[in-house]
């Protein structure tokens, strides 16, 4: 296996084709000798860019994150590393939440603290915020970029037209624009990234850096008949992701899809979460695509999806999308 790293749309920046984040394991699922085998391993196999987020465990997971990066004696130039901005962690007040700039603005300050890194190099808009002024959030972006506080700053499951206008904003007041989207993206859920994004790619030049490949772990086949213990599914604080993966319309039929998706991996001699990332990649416009995982062997099977590309020809690419596609979102 051999790291293949992309651009990130039209900015001069590259990622890694696979890169790791740490949302829903680190601080909750997994201790932090587990997280910092992770790391380690997905740095030794080239990944230069891990993922984080203010909200993620309530800010712990950049704690664990920031300590490992903070020992590991890695070069700063030789990885990336992000954080968002939304959802705040620390409490309920009018403040500490949304794209305000008091919130953008200390936010970030305190992803530093905890990361223990002297800049951002991706920090995202988490969702947006209808109660702010565009013009204020991209503001306090472009402010925290001429201040060397952050490198690139992007949005997280924006609408195209929410991006169209914080680029016609970044435009009027010669702002720096935001350089990527961060969308959910895999073979159940594609219309987003595939059709509302399309003018995207060519003007302005949207980069992406995609999260849940394998639909937050249905295309494992492991809930197939049920939620195992030990699954992050079964993690306390993580009953809306149950709900929203297995109560949402049309989920019977996405089971149902996994064995016939399993059949076409093993065809191919591989397995069905190896096949799922792969198929990701093979979207061109596909910056970089985050991998979770909460043990090492998890992450070096997802790695292996590298191995794959040649063997997703465009027949077995159309053999996917004849089972995925119909029942996709």
């Amino acid at each position: 296996m051999t790291m293949q790293y992309r651009q990130l749309g039209k900015s001069g920046i590259k990622v890694s084709a696979l890169s790791f984040g740490a949302w829903v394991t680190f601080g909750k699922q997994i201790g932090d000798p587990v997280a910092r085998k992770l790391l380690h391993a997905a740095y030794d196999a080239g990944i230069n860019f891990f993922d984080n987020a203010e909200s993620y465990a309530d800010g712990q997971a950049e704690v664990v994150m920031g300590a490992i990066l903070k020992k590991s004696g890695w070069r700063r130039s030789s990885y990336l590393v992000s954080s968002k901005v939304f959802f705040g962690n620390v409490g309920d007040r009018p403040n500490e939440e949304g794209l305000s700039r008091k919130h953008v603005v200390e936010a970030c300050h305190e992803a530093l603290r905890r990361l223990q890194v002297d800049y951002l190099d991706f920090y995202y808009c988490h969702r947006p915020d209808p109660t702010v002024p565009i013009e204020e959030s991209c503001r306090a972006m472009h402010d925290l970029i001429a201040q060397g506080k952050v490198l690139y700053w992007g949005t997280s499951e924006w609408s195209a037209s929410q991006i169209e206008a914080a680029h016609a904003v970044c435009d009027h007041l010669g702002l720096h624009h935001p350089q990527m989207e961060q969308p959910q993206y895999n073979l159940f859920h594609r219309a987003r990234v595939e059709k509302e994004y399309a003018q995207l790619y060519r003007s302005p030049g949207l980069g992406t850096t995609i999260w849940s490949p394998l639909a937050s772990g249905l295309l494992t086949g492991k809930y197939n008949k049920g939620v195992p213990k030990g699954t992050r599914l079964n993690v306390p604080g993580l009953e809306w992701l149950r709900e929203d993966l297995l109560k949402k319309p049309g989920v019977e039929k996405r089971m149902a899809a996994v064995p016939r998706l399993a059949a076409v991996a093993k065809g191919l001699g591989t397995t069905l979460p190896c096949l799922a990332v792969a198929w990701c990649l093979k979207n061109p416009n596909i910056s970089t695509v985050i991998l979770g995982a909460s043990r090492v062997e998890q992450l070096r099977e997802n790695l292996g999806a590298l191995d794959l590309l040649d063997a997703l020809t465009p027949q077995v690419m159309r053999q996917l999308d004849d089972i995925s596609a119909p029942i996709a979102d």
